[in-house]
């Protein structure tokens, strides 16, 4: 599909009512209709063929990547969400549409993983840089632990690798307006050029189409 035909897509479809729709929020989420899980992969050789547009997803455990991919996917139970950190083992890969994936990571700092597991996924993170599809990283931080050294790492693997780089601050409806703005500039000061942050909560709909847009964004444009 190309990039000209995947923008009239989504134009299409904007829905008229918007169930996770922020107070005094114009704008309103998009629906994907063609979304659907691909696979699971546990190892390089079960990735999928190296074409098209990839956003991968990543944070810290508990941070609410799962929950934040189906707010901003619109599908409730499409990412597995759980109160046990870590419940993410593998790779797995979501089709938006022909050609358009999402990359779920398996979320780190999860103290519980046994060494096998933490080598198994640092094989299949370490490839990705090498798929020409992979356009993006949404980096899932917690707005109330703030951009710590291990997601400062992986911004620095985004940059290395050449990707566009977008964080969601999520759970900002823990914080009152004045602090979610205070941590707001504290991420956007360890950003480089090019590097995006948000607010986000999927709870009351905060960020939703302004998250939206990005990965959209991510989507259509090459690395």
């Amino acid at each position: 599909i190309s990039t000209e035909a995947f923008r009239r897509n989504l134009l299409s479809i904007m829905v008229l009512r918007a169930p996770w729709k922020a107070p005094n929020c114009t704008l309103r989420p998009v629906q994907f209709p063609k979304v659907r899980f691909l696979l699971s992969v546990a190892s390089v050789e079960q990735f999928p063929e190296d074409t098209g547009r990839e956003v991968a997803f990543a944070g810290r455990s508990n941070a609410g990547k799962s929950t934040a991919i189906n707010a901003i996917l619109q599908r409730n139970g499409l990412a597995r969400t759980s109160k046990t950190p870590g419940r993410t083992k593998l790779l797995n890969f979501f089709e938006v549409e022909d050609g358009r994936r999402i990359i779920d990571l398996p979320g780190y700092g999860y103290a519980a993983a046994s060494p096998a597991e933490r080598a198994q996924w640092t094989a299949l993170i370490d490839a990705l840089p090498a798929r020409n599809s992979v356009a993006g990283l949404f980096l899932i931080v917690d707005i109330r632990r703030g951009v710590a050294d291990p997601d400062e790492q992986l911004i620095e693997w985004a940059t290395a690798a050449g990707w566009q780089l977008h964080v969601l601050l999520t759970k900002s409806d823990k914080l009152n307006q004045r602090d979610r703005a205070s941590a707001l500039k504290a991420a956007q000061e360890k950003l480089g050029e090019g590097m995006t942050a948000q607010i986000f909560s999927a709870k009351d709909g905060i960020g939703i189409p302004q998250a939206q847009k990005r990965f959209v964004q991510m989507l259509e444009l090459s690395h």
